[in-house]
């Protein structure tokens, strides 16, 4: 299996920050930033401002590169079901209300103060500075 490319985007606006809650795998139900895989020949700012369009219905601007994450997952015997490198980007968004849409069960700005008691992707736990140890599980 080779390795997906795919892109997330931190939007923080007003002491919240855009989470969506993914609805399949890798990492169902686990709330994350709000990303997806680029598709061939596409940039990877267009590709994260499409994701978060697409998963959000919310337009973003002022894309700037933040951080490469990696989620490998494996079945019980070791092979990998999953691979996604994923380049994180941070953004700005108006004032809206978003609405879940593609793969995103739910999408909301959650206040930053809250976030330990989501139960989040470890990489967006990671970005958004909350200890994982404090995280409950999916």
């Amino acid at each position: 299996m080779l390795p997906v490319l795919g892109v997330s985007v931190l939007v923080q606006r007003g002491g919240k920050v855009l989470l969506v809650r993914r609805a399949r795998p890798p990492l169902a139900n686990a709330w994350a930033l709000p990303g997806g895989r680029v598709i061939a020949g596409e940039p990877l700012v267009a590709a994260a401002a499409r994701e978060v369009m697409e998963e959000t219905g919310l337009a973003v601007r002022e894309l700037a590169r933040l951080d490469v994450v990696e989620i490998i997952e494996g079945d019980p015997q070791g092979d990998v079901t999953w691979h996604y490198v994923l380049v994180v980007f941070s953004a700005t968004a108006d004032d809206e209300a978003p609405v879940a849409g593609d793969d995103a069960a739910e999408a909301r700005w959650m206040p930053i103060d809250e976030l330990s008691r989501l139960a989040m992707a470890p990489d967006t736990a990671r970005i958004l500075g909350v200890d994982v140890s404090e995280l409950p599980t999916r």
